[in-house]
């Protein structure tokens, strides 16, 4: 054993606490992150831990996930967090755990769960302080690379919501030629596919030529079934657990090898859709094809015109509070095909449709690119990982190859 490296156990490592409950009824709005067994779920107003944190799903499909918190945070009550990291860098300890491999220390209840006194006793091999700092060093030029990409990717987001809202939902455009006004943001031409008067319908005021549609006029419900044994080992899974929270894009989660159950087929620009608390209303533009969980509602825009304006509906507010309030205060609330298809909307014009999708199309097509970009990121940072981690391999041995990935 190199001289700067300690065999060490993990309750000498650091110290661990089960998370606090927290309900839906009682999350407030707030900028706090709360930290549950599949990552970030939302937000609250009060922390119950200082950042950084590390958290570890002790329950459910989550147990033994791995998430890092670089800010104060709420940790839930389905996980583990770190209320002590022993002097230890916060971040090399978030490593650390990654590589362990903590789903088999289940506690052997029929809900698989993971509890703290069960893995104490791991042995691990650690470097000294100065160590730490030096791999992380190294991890971390990945990881804030692969933050930059998402945030990248939050922000074209953000520019394609705010565009359909304010065409398709607040009509600014229609307001703006009404009041005698130039409609801002666009050109001449597509400022002409947009009326200049409203007419009344059922909805209330809407564009004069759109008419009072159903969502499902322009998208569809496939459920093609893929049954476990026809799937190749490397075929991407979606579970309701990896998917952003009203996403447009999906990131990879894992691959379907060892599923016992009947899943769905989706293609690259499906949304997925989580149909079921505790993940209701999560939503995903995917960015390539895979199999999903039957939770999963795989919704297909029925033309290449329609993929943003049906993306942008399926994460509104809009349909979130509809289908929300359909579920009448259940216990478990939960949507459903038949829920979404009957959804009333006003539908443009054609012309109107295919200048939204001209605009956002480029940027669908660059959120997709960051993320394969972030994907290779993050195959090189977890090949590298559990060597560095392990001290198998040295500092100067990866940074030529750690530069070359993001260069």
């Amino acid at each position: 054993m190199r001289s700067d490296w300690r065999e060490i156990t993990l309750g000498e490592f650091v110290r661990l606490q089960r998370g606090h409950d927290l309900t839906s009824t009682e999350q407030q709005p707030g900028k706090v992150p709360v930290m549950g067994s599949a990552g970030p779920n939302g937000t609250h107003d009060v922390a119950r831990a200082t950042g950084p944190g590390v958290v570890i799903g002790r329950s459910g499909a989550s147990i033994g996930r791995v998430h890092f918190s670089q800010s104060d945070y709420w940790p839930h009550n389905t996980c583990l967090y770190v209320t002590n990291f022993l002097g230890n860098n916060p971040r090399f300890a978030y490593y650390v755990l990654k590589t362990l491999d903590l789903a088999k220390y289940n506690s052997g209840s029929a809900q698989p769960s993971l509890n703290r006194n069960y893995i104490y006793s791991m042995t691990l091999r650690v470097p000294d302080r100065r160590g730490q700092d030096k791999i992380v060093d190294v991890l971390q030029a990945l990881d804030d690379r692969i933050d930059l990409l998402r945030q990248t990717n939050a922000t074209l987001e953000s520019i394609a919501q705010a565009l359909f809202k304010s065409w398709f939902i607040d009509f600014d455009p229609v307001r703006a030629k009404a009041e005698g006004r130039e409609p801002q943001g666009m050109d001449a031409n597509t400022a002409a596919l947009f009326p200049s008067t409203f007419e009344e319908s059922e909805l209330g005021l809407i564009p004069k030529g759109w008419r009072v549609g159903k969502l499902g006029d322009v998208c569809t419900n496939p459920r093609v079934q893929a049954k476990p044994n026809q799937l190749p080992a490397d075929t991407l899974y979606i579970g309701l657990e990896h998917m952003p929270r009203r996403s447009i894009a999906l990131v990879s989660a894992g691959t379907a090898e060892g599923l016992e159950s009947g899943k769905f087929w989706f293609e690259r620009d499906d949304v997925l859709f989580g149909k079921l608390r505790p993940y209701f209303h999560k939503v995903g533009l995917a960015p390539h094809p895979g199999v999903c969980s039957t939770d999963i509602l795989v919704i297909r825009a029925r033309a290449a015109r329609n993929l943003g304006f049906v993306a942008m509906h399926l994460s509104s507010d809009e349909l979130i509070s509809h289908t929300t309030q359909l579920s009448n205060g259940a216990r478990m609330p939960r949507t459903s095909w038949q829920d979404i298809e009957a959804y009333k909307i006003a539908l443009p014009a054609a012309s109107a449709m295919d200048a939204f999708n001209a605009v956002t199309q480029p940027m669908f097509e660059r959120i997709y690119a960051n993320i394969n970009a972030a994907r290779t990121l993050a195959e090189t940072r977890d090949a590298l990982l559990p060597r560095l981690i392990s001290g198998k391999l040295r500092i100067p041995e990866v940074q030529a190859q750690v530069e070359d990935a993001l260069a």
